[in-house]
């Protein structure tokens, strides 16, 4: 036991230091620069170049938006403006345009047959107490004509009940509508503020461009038409059933250049896509009513189901500038990386090469600290002259291995 602890405390009490052995094989030597190389071509050409590694970045980019849709359609032989289409009417950064709208007139507060929910008896109405699925609470009365087999269940609520179906045309015009965007962004850690559009930009220029990625990528007048056909999707059917679309805003900005290089880039995609195929909850509606007053002071609403197209417009940013910190820590990690290609070369040799065990003998040797006192007072001098069996490289401690050795 004495023995094995006085072995572990004279092994951890060791030194390690790095042998250089110089290793003349044309295949060796080809594979550590063609790594070197691989490795300086990665740092310099992605890491760099491409990914901009010597910059700092700032992604909490602070944004603004604006937007303002222009066009007239017809519904029921009905022009329809914007204030009868857009909703919210604020022009904030999510909109919606309605595109069809099935309306129950003249609701008011009382007793009314729930037209979806069908019952033989009292008892089978009792049974939808809590429905939420209704238009309104379930009383548990079921109402049936004279000598009907099948009636329909009371709720109490705003009668009469909403029209569930109901054949009506699309407003298709919303494919020559047209959306104004106006966003502002900030890069608060450089202090950079920028409008997606020139400043020299005159109102006339404005009112007369369209946005277009090759021929007017600046123009911040965008029509809908041109959006829908970008993510690919059928207008009718679009405008038929409602749907959300995305507009990205993407800021990529270089700083070290000037500052009007920072432009800003658009895309397009439908982001209920994933439903758009569904037989439930399929596309995109909403409800909302307009409430008056009689004479006698009876309240009364139409109600007003709105299919839509709903935009959401998402503004993302990274801009970056030059730093020393980065430049040096990726300088850095550089630098000790092109170190892999001596590592990945001894393994090769002391695994895969026919001279592995020579290699393995002059590039791992052990020096206690007797034969290191028994040099110097041979050597009587300062320096240490071990005997080797290979040829010594002058003061360097490097050991030279030929192609003798090594194929």
């Amino acid at each position: 036991m004495a023995s094995m602890l006085g072995a572990f405390v004279t092994d951890f009490f060791t030194y390690e230091t790095t042998k250089s052995v110089v290793v003349k094989s044309w295949s060796v030597g080809i594979v550590n620069r063609i790594i070197q190389l691989l490795i300086i071509i990665y740092f310099v050409g992605y890491v760099f170049l491409y990914e901009k590694a010597y910059q700092q970045n700032d992604t909490g980019v602070e944004s603004s938006v604006m937007t303002k849709v222009k066009g007239f359609g017809y519904q029921d032989n009905q022009v329809q403006d914007t204030a009868d289409y857009v909703y919210p009417p604020q022009g904030a950064g999510v909109f919606c345009i309605i595109t069809k709208v099935i309306v129950t007139d003249n609701q008011t507060r009382g007793l009314c047959e729930e037209p979806s929910l069908a019952c033989g008896n009292h008892t089978d109405c009792e049974a939808f107490y809590g429905n939420n699925l209704v238009n309104g609470a379930v009383t548990g009365r079921c109402h049936k004509n004279f000598n009907a087999s099948e009636g329909k269940c009371e709720i109490r609520g705003w009668c009469p009940a909403e029209k569930k179906s109901f054949r009506r045309e699309p407003m298709v015009d919303v494919n020559n509508f047209t959306i104004f965007i106006k966003n502002s962004i900030r890069f608060p850690m450089f202090d950079v503020t920028r409008g997606n559009f020139p400043q020299h930009m005159t109102s006339k220029e404005i009112k007369s461009c369209s946005y277009h990625p090759v021929r007017s990528p600046l123009c911040p007048i965008f029509r809908v038409g041109d959006i829908l056909n970008s993510t690919g999707q059928d207008v009718h059917t679009l405008a038929t059933m409602g749907g959300e679309i995305g507009i990205n805003i993407a800021w990529r900005c270089d700083l070290d250049w000037d500052e009007e290089h920072c432009r800003p880039q658009y895309s397009f995609t439908r982001l209920d896509a994933p439903f758009s195929h569904n037989s439930v909850s399929k596309g995109y509606n909403f409800r909302f009513a307009r409430y008056y007053k009689k004479e006698d002071g009876l309240d009364y609403r139409t109600l007003f189901k709105a299919h839509a197209i709903r935009f959401d417009i998402m503004v993302t940013g990274n801009a970056g500038k030059f730093s020393t910190v980065p430049t040096l820590i990726n300088t850095v990690a550089a630098l000790t990386s092109i170190g892999l290609g001596t590592v990945l070369c001894d393994i090769i040799l002391l695994n895969f090469m026919k001279g592995a065990d020579q290699y393995k003998a002059k590039k791992f040797e052990e020096v206690s600290e007797a034969q290191i006192e028994a040099s110097i007072t041979q050597s009587q001098g300062s320096q240490l002259s071990l005997k080797q069996e290979t040829k010594t490289l002058c003061d360097s401690g490097a050991v030279s291995l030929s192609n003798d050795l090594l194929p």
